[in-house]
């Protein structure tokens, strides 16, 4: 037990801060603070995107049954810093490629989401990471789940500042990781 109260105080300095910081670091839901809510009217989510200044939609495309959808969900876009850097950079939505809801493609095409996903993107296994430019145009893909937050971090930037135009996202990670 300690008995000095300067030696206690000093400790609680450095303590407080340690576990606020923990607390904000606390993964949050990303059904609430990583995906944009939508009607599935692309369109309008293309107008919001660009009234808002991002830099373009990211579609998820995922299934119920998906084990690595479930991972990145409970593992990366849980994190409030990925959550953040995505939330100020695109729109943000999930497509269940199994589902039978109708939505309306940036084309302005009526079609499942299932539909849109298997035809349209060929989506064969999940998760998809789909990204668009602001005049709904496929700029970037990503297929499978990314190794941790980090590597998902990158991902984002690897579009967000239009390094897709000029390299693949290996050597972008490379660059990046300094190999």
């Amino acid at each position: 037990m300690l008995r000095n109260p300067i030696l206690m105080l000093v400790l609680l300095a450095f303590l407080v801060p340690a576990l606020a910081t923990a607390a904000v670091e606390d993964p949050r839901d990303p059904t609430h603070h990583f995906f944009d809510p939508t009607f599935g009217e692309f369109p309008e989510e293309l107008e919001e995107a660009r009234a808002a200044g991002k830099k373009g939609i990211l579609i998820f495309f995922e299934m119920a049954d998906c084990p690595f959808c479930h991972r990145m969900k409970n593992q990366v876009l849980n994190q409030p810093e990925v959550q953040e850097y995505f939330s100020e950079h695109f729109r943000v939505f999930s497509v269940d490629v199994e589902g039978a809801i109708e939505i309306v493609t940036f084309e302005g095409e009526t079609k499942t989401q299932m539909d849109w996903a298997t035809r349209d993107y060929r989506v064969r296994a999940t998760p998809v990471f789909q990204f668009f430019n602001l005049e709904g145009e496929p700029i970037a893909r990503f297929i499978g789940a990314t190794r941790d937050s980090r590597e998902f971090l990158q991902l984002g930037e690897f579009v967000a500042e239009g390094h897709y135009k000029d390299q693949n996202f290996t050597r972008f990670k490379r660059e990046q990781d300094g190999r």
